[in-house]
This record gives C-alpha cells, structure tokens and sequence, in this order.
C-alpha cells in the first residue's frame, strides 16, 4: 500500500491522482483508493487540510495530485453586497463550510439550510461541482514547531499570541 506523510511542491512530476470530496480531504490519517485503484494510507501532519491542485508525496517517491471531487451543493446568488454578507453571517453562524464568489455561495446541499436562504432574499439552486471553502481564519495550518518555551496564559507574547491590545502599553 503507497503511504504519504506529506505534501509537495513537485506538480510536474505527478503520476496518479487522488479523488476526495472536502470532508474526506479534511481528514489526516485515511485510507483511501488512487484513480488507479491502488489503495492510499494519508498519515499528513494535524491540521493539514488538502485542497484540489495540492499535490502528495509517496514514501515510494511518487507524486500524487489531489483532485477535489464533484459533491452535490447549493449555489446561493445574490444580489446586492449587503445580502451576501448576511447570508454568510447567518452561514458562518451555524459554522457551515462556505465557498465564496463575488455574488454567490456554495455550501453542501442541505434542505432546511437552502429555505433559510431562500428566506434571506437569495435565489439557490442545486449543483454539483468541486468544493473549495473557506479556510478558518484562525491560522488552520500544518507546522512542526515545538511550544514547549510558550507560556501558557499569558496573552500577546511567544508564539501564535495575539498583539499586545490597545490598553497594553509599550514599556517605553
């Protein structure tokens, strides 16, 4: 069974492709099967999320494209900026995954999630394409970095901490 740890940069080097929906692309340990049929063990590092055009290393040196598959979704249009921000809030608010466009929105295809837009003012309809959401805006990404000098409950210092807020003031 080919076995990957990582991704890589080596886009013109791939030989076989990899077909997952975004839930299963989310997932870092898994068993799966290339389009060639030969089954894929991914032991990625935590957080890693896979996106269609990354592309894989395997422990046999083989580069394998990750390819986002085709999921049956809802397609929000919208017609002014001010109601597809609403829409996304009220998305957001029920921590739904949301592809975004410059006057849509794509989420998986859920009934009661597809009349509550529908009541916000935006016409929908069902489609079926790939699914690339929203990364989460709180820094979701892959690092082997060790904390272990990262002082627990002290806010606006070490790594991943948060700038000193507006009543810290700078020591002069």
């Amino acid at each position: 069974m080919l076995t990957v740890h990582e991704k890589t940069d080596s886009a013109s080097s791939a030989t076989e492709q990899l077909v997952l929906p975004y839930e299963s692309r989310c997932k870092r340990r898994m068993r799966s099967k290339l389009q060639s049929g030969e089954e894929i063990a991914l032991m990625l590092a935590s957080g890693t999320i896979l996106r269609g055009g990354d592309f894989l290393a395997g422990d046999d040196g083989r580069v394998i494209a990750v390819i986002a598959a085709s999921e049956a979704l809802i397609e929000a249009r919208c017609t002014t900026p001010l109601q597809l921000g609403r829409v996304a809030y009220h998305l957001g608010n029920r921590h739904v995954a949301v592809e975004v466009g410059d006057d849509w929105l794509r989420f998986v295809a859920d009934h009661v999630l597809a009349q509550m837009v529908q009541g916000l003012g935006c016409a929908t309809r069902a489609i079926n394409a790939a699914f690339e959401p929203e990364a989460g805006a709180y820094g979701a990404h892959a690092h082997e970095q060790n904390h272990s000098n990262v002082r627990l409950f002290d806010p606006g210092h070490g790594a991943h901490r948060s700038l000193p807020k507006i009543h810290e003031f700078p020591s002069s």
